[in-house]
């Protein structure tokens, strides 16, 4: 199912969420009406909280259905939220938006090239999938330049071809060009998606919505 929504006025979606298979991560000041759509969308549970006391949830934190990621400013009480769900690591590194930083879905998971061999290594740990470093349309910032699903990839549209061919590796899934937001390259940040559904922001044009079902892998 896809879904338009602005959260607090604001159509990018992926800054304020994050999503798996089971469970979306929302700010905890959203409105009922609103975490019922996201729920009915995504077909998951919602999670309300916030993450070093800010609702950017989707920019300080990244997750798959192993793990989770956060910046390492969160609070234990925070960190416990979450923990009754999912495994969560504080990222070990001075990048801290763990969500701009790692893009990943339950095969692999792209990084920042900047971040250490050590944080990687901790990071590989918990999300339990092959993660390496690269970029996306020369971005470093990966996780706000694509999404990734189990189903497919939907990226910045000046993403090279050497670019998808590796992401196509190591998330074994289609890969594809794209803008949402009525032409906003940031994807990671537009929207959120699991593969039961997706939820994006209200500025997105109906050929960026069939952009959408068609990358993510709805139409099948």
């Amino acid at each position: 199912m896809l879904k338009k929504l602005d959260i607090f006025g604001n159509p990018y979606i992926g800054v304020f969420c994050q999503s798996n298979e089971d469970i979306t991560i929302i700010p905890s000041s959203l409105s009922k009406d609103m975490e019922l759509e996201i729920e009915k969308a995504l077909e998951v549970e919602t999670i309300k909280t916030t993450l070093s006391s800010s609702t950017i949830i989707g920019v300080l934190m990244c997750i798959n259905s192993y793990g989770a990621v956060v910046t390492n400013f969160s609070s234990d009480e925070e960190l416990a939220i979450l923990q009754k769900k999912v495994k969560v690591l504080r990222i070990p590194h001075r990048l801290n938006a763990a969500g701009n930083n790692i893009l990943v879905n339950d095969n692999g998971a792209l990084v920042n090239p900047d971040l250490s061999n050590k944080a990687i290594k901790e990071i590989e740990a918990v999300l339990g999938v092959e993660t390496i470093k690269g970029t996306i349309a020369g971005m470093r910032t990966v996780g706000s330049a694509a999404l990734a699903t189990n189903k497919g990839v939907l990226c910045h549209p000046h993403t090279t071809d050497e670019e998808i061919d590796r992401l196509k590796s190591l998330f074994k899934v289609p890969v594809s060009i794209g803008t949402v937001n009525y032409g906003s390259p940031l994807i990671g940040a537009c929207l959120i998606a699991n593969t039961k559904g997706a939820v994006v922001g209200n500025a997105t044009t109906p050929i960026e919505l069939g952009r959408v079902e068609e990358a993510l892998g709805y139409l099948d």
